[in-house]
């Protein structure tokens, strides 16, 4: 009975440990400044289809030809499949227009989404970004 008991403890405390992460989900405002918003175009770098969130990577050049990458945080894949995507929407030099909630508060080239963003792709189709 003892060692019964000792097991569901243990099996408990793992399940515990495993929902922590979880918990630690970020809020949106902590890290992003939603009075600041990005609507920029440029070559697609990078694209991460991964949870909680996933990332498109984009490059732009500004008026002086200087190169700035932006990180582009989105929502997760299971939300953005409802909103039309796939996992291969967007490629590496897709050409694209974001439309983003807000910048980083740490005054980083990143950018968050909410309810109300999207991505314009080069075919004019428009996909939300939650």
């Amino acid at each position: 009975m003892k060692l019964r008991t000792i097991g569901s403890f243990a099996t408990l405390s793992l399940m515990l440990l495993s929902v922590k992460p979880a918990a630690a989900h970020h809020s949106f405002d902590a890290e992003y400044d939603s009075k600041k918003t990005l609507n920029i175009s440029g070559t697609v770098t990078k694209v991460d289809w991964v949870n909680p969130h996933a990332f498109v990577f984009i490059d732009t050049r500004d008026e002086g030809g200087v190169v700035k990458s932006f990180k582009i945080e989105m929502g997760p894949p299971y939300a953005l499949t409802r909103g039309g995507w796939k996992r291969d929407t967007v490629k590496i030099g897709d050409r694209v227009t974001v439309e983003a909630a807000a910048l980083a508060k740490d005054g980083s080239n990143a950018a968050g989404s909410e309810q109300t963003t999207h991505m314009i792709l080069a075919s004019g189709q428009k996909l939300p970004m939650r």
